[in-house]
C-alpha cells in the first residue's frame, strides 16, 4: 500500500490552521510521521507545491520516493480552505493508498482488516444536527445565492436523523481508490466550481467549513453510494481504525493500535512538544538542527 502525505504551503505561510506549539514542532512532526510510516509502507509520496517541496525536500531533506508539485493548482485559492490540499492528493491516487496527516504517527502497520477494506478512516464522529452550524450555514447560503450542492449531500441531509456522521480523516485510504477519487473530485468541484463562487463569497471564514467538505461529505458519499442501486460504487463500505472518538483518544487503545494522532489541543501541549523535541534530538540530531534553522527564519 502506498503512503501519501500532502502539504499545501499557502495555509502554512499565512499561519492558518497550524495548531502546533511552534513552527519547530510542526517541522519535527513531519520527520517523525514519515519515519514511522515508511517502515511499514516504503512507497512514500508527497503531494505539495513548489514552495512545499523547497521546504520539506530541499531544506529539511525529507526523503519521499515520489514528490509531486500538483498543489500549484491551488495558488490562487483562499488559504482558509486548508483541506483542499488533502482532497487533491486523494483525487490523484491510482492504486490502494493511505493518506497520513502530518500529526499522525504509525508505530505499527494498520491491521490487515483495515487495509483490505474498500475505504478506511480513523474513526467515526457523531454530531447532533444542531451542534455544528457549518452545514446549515452552507445550505442556507447556497440556497440564497444559487449554489449547487452535490446529490449525496442533499440526500444525507434529507434523512431527518437526529445525528449525522463524519469520518475522521487523520488517516484515509482503502482498496477502492476509484471511489475515493470520485468523492474527492466532487468535493473539490463543490468548493472551486465558479457557479458556487457567489455563495462561498458570502461565507468569509472558510476555515470552519473544511470538516464539512472533507469529512461530512465523505460520510454522505459512502452512505449514498453503498445503497444506490445503479451506482458504480454500490456496496462501498468504510472501516475505522478506532470505533469511536473516545477510543481514538484512549491512550491504551492507541498504544495497542500503534497509532498516535496529535489532534486538537495535543499539538499545542507543552509536554507533547517537549517529548517531540527529545525524540528528534536523540534519533536524528542532524534533522533537528535543520528544523531549528528553518524555524528561526520564520520567527517574526
Amino acid at each position: 500500500m502506498r503512503a501519501v502525505w500532502s502539504f499545501w504551503s499557502k495555509p502554512y505561510q499565512t499561519r492558518k490552521n497550524t495548531g502546533w506549539y511552534s513552527d519547530l514542532h510542526h517541522l519535527l512532526a513531519w520527520g517523525l510521521s514519515l519515519q514511522t510510516a515508511s517502515r511499514h509502507y516504503p512507497e512514500t509520496v508527497l503531494i505539495t507545491d513548489r514552495a512545499g517541496k523547497r521546504l520539506l525536500v530541499d531544506q529539511l531533506g525529507l526523503r519521499f520516493v515520489h514528490v509531486s508539485t500538483e498543489l500549484e493548482r491551488l495558488a490562487h485559492v483562499d488559504a482558509g480552505w486548508w483541506a483542499l490540499g488533502k482532497l487533491v492528493a486523494y483525487s490523484l491516487q491510482d492504486r490502494p493508498f493511505v493518506h497520513i496527516d502530518t500529526d499522525v504517527f504509525l508505530w505499527k502497520p494498520l491491521s490487515r482488516e483495515i487495509v483490505q477494506s474498500p475505504v478506511f478512516a480513523q474513526c467515526p464522529e457523531f454530531h447532533t444536527n444542531d451542534s455544528k452550524a457549518s452545514l446549515g450555514e452552507i445550505e442556507r447560503t447556497f440556497g440564497e445565492h444559487g449554489g449547487k450542492l452535490p446529490i449525496e449531500w442533499e440526500w444525507a441531509r434529507s434523512r431527518e436523523a437526529t445525528y449525522f456522521r463524519e469520518d475522521n480523516c487523520g488517516v484515509l485510504g482503502g482498496l477502492d481508490w476509484q471511489f475515493l477519487r470520485y468523492y474527492s473530485g466532487v468535493a473539490l468541484d463543490l468548493v472551486m466550481n465558479p457557479r458556487n463562487s457567489l455563495a462561498w463569497a458570502r461565507l468569509s471564514d472558510k476555515t470552519r467549513h473544511n470538516f464539512s467538505v472533507e469529512q461530512f461529505f465523505l460520510s454522505a458519499c459512502i452512505d449514498f453510494h453503498r445503497c444506490h442501486p445503479t451506482s458504480p460504487y454500490r456496496g462501498v463500505k468504510v472501516k475505522h481504525v478506532f470505533p469511536s472518538v473516545a477510543s481514538a483518544c484512549d491512550i491504551n487503545a492507541a498504544a495497542r493500535a500503534g497509532f498516535t494522532h496529535l489532534w486538537g489541543w495535543a499539538k499545542s501541549h507543552p509536554g507533547v512538544a517537549k517529548r517531540l523535541e527529545e525524540r528528534a534530538r536523540r534519533e536524528d540530531p542532524a534533522y533537528f538542527r535543520r528544523c531549528e534553522k528553518v524555524a528561526d527564519t520564520r520567527r517574526p
